[in-house]
């Protein structure tokens, strides 16, 4: 039995989100799939570095796995994209010690949100979320710096979602415009549900003018979710890199 290290994109459109569920599509089930039919039938659960929502979309994600059968590193990621289907693709694939996990292991990931301000776009509209306004970026690149370090994050956490340790660390913040689009980038030791979502619809909030930067300040200190803003729309967020020692 060898253990193996995937990367893979995917474009959540189609799915229940990325973790399995009893009789929904998802990543992890259409992978499973595939790698069932390359294991001689065999079942193979894979363990990823992170457990998307529905909706959220992945450029970088990770999962290992062991197989029975013996295959190359190469020869792995060309039968399973040979099996899986087109919004979903395998862009690395090798042998890892038995001892290695995708998830425990991990230093630190990283998401991006994509948002139009510019005029909608139906070509982009499951993998962009559509604002369609203009914001003040400039004050959202302000607002962004006070995420950054050691925070619980309480306040911007999904009410059923809560852990017993809600401290989470945000080593790198990013915000820039292209052409209309918004990109606003968390780089974090982990990240709690909804948090990113959250965090960007009170920026969104921000910009808008409907809260100040300093809000946000006091937001940690409520540790209460009603205090930040709503939760934006998944099909803009991305989980883009997840990082190894």
């Amino acid at each position: 039995m060898k253990r193996y290290l995937i990367s893979f994109a995917y474009d959540a459109t189609n799915y229940h989100g990325y973790q399995k569920q009893p009789n929904l599509k998802t990543v992890q089930s259409e992978i499973e799939r595939a790698l069932f039919e390359i294991n001689n039938n065999k079942k193979v659960i894979i363990h990823s570095a992170s457990r998307t929502d529905k909706g959220v979309h992945a450029l970088d994600q990770k999962a290992h796995f062991d197989l029975d059968v013996t295959i190359t590193p190469y020869k792995l990621k060309r039968a399973l994209n040979s099996k899986l289907p087109n919004d979903i693709h395998i862009n690395n694939a090798e042998e890892v010690n038995n001892d290695f996990h995708a998830r425990y292991l991990t230093i630190k990931k990283e998401y991006v949100y994509i948002l139009n301000m510019g005029e909608y776009n139906p070509i982009e509209r499951n993998i962009v979320y559509q604002y369609n306004k203009k914001l003040d970026t400039e004050e959202i690149k302000k607002a962004i710096k006070y995420f950054e370090g050691e925070h619980d994050f309480i306040s911007f956490v999904s009410a059923e979602d809560k852990k017993d340790n809600n401290i989470r660390t945000i080593y790198e913040t990013s915000v820039k415009v292209l052409n209309d689009k918004l990109y606003i980038r968390f780089v974090g030791s982990g990240f709690l549900k909804y948090q990113v979502r959250n965090m960007v619809g009170t920026l969104i909030e921000v910009g808008s003018g409907k809260r100040k930067k300093e809000d946000i300040a006091s937001i940690f200190k409520a540790k209460d979710r009603r205090k930040a803003g709503k939760t934006a729309k998944p099909e803009g967020l991305y989980l883009s890199k997840v990082f190894y020692k």
